[in-house]
């Protein structure tokens, strides 16, 4: 992995081989990013999506493996109990252009990954949310 910083943005390069969400929430640690957003495009070959069933509040996990891009991933960086918190969704498509969407999980990079980190100044929490099932930002 290799990033570049310039003003409040952080331009990633995410090397095969390398795990796409550990991957960035080690650069929010070493930056002391808080708070932000992220967007970003590449190459999978093992990657984890889930699904939120509001009826149950439970996540619904699903593993592909093969060639994959991700097309896009996109989410946002705030905290939860002091630590860092990725809420990541991606949408990937295989070689005949099927598409799988939901909350990324894990994704093992494949070829490459490019990924852009938008740092906002600040912080803002999660609070788990009974009636919803989610950790929800708390604002």
């Amino acid at each position: 992995m290799q990033y570049k910083k310039i003003a409040t943005k952080y331009i990633v390069r995410i090397d095969k081989g390398e795990e796409i969400v550990e991957t960035l929430k080690n650069i929010c640690k070493e930056n002391q990013i808080k708070l932000g957003s992220v967007s970003g495009i590449g190459a999978a070959n093992k990657i984890i999506i889930g699904l939120f069933e509001t009826g149950t509040k439970k996540y619904h996990s699903k593993e592909f493996s093969g060639d994959f891009e991700i097309v896009p991933l996109v989410g946002n960086i705030s905290t939860m109990n002091g630590e860092i918190y990725l809420h990541l969704h991606a949408n990937i498509a295989d070689t005949k252009h099927n598409s799988f969407g939901g909350h990324l999980t894990s994704a093992l990079v494949s070829a490459t990954f490019e990924v852009i980190i938008d740092s906002i100044e600040g912080e803002v929490d999660r609070k788990f949310s009974d009636e919803v099932g989610l950790n929800l930002l708390d604002l």
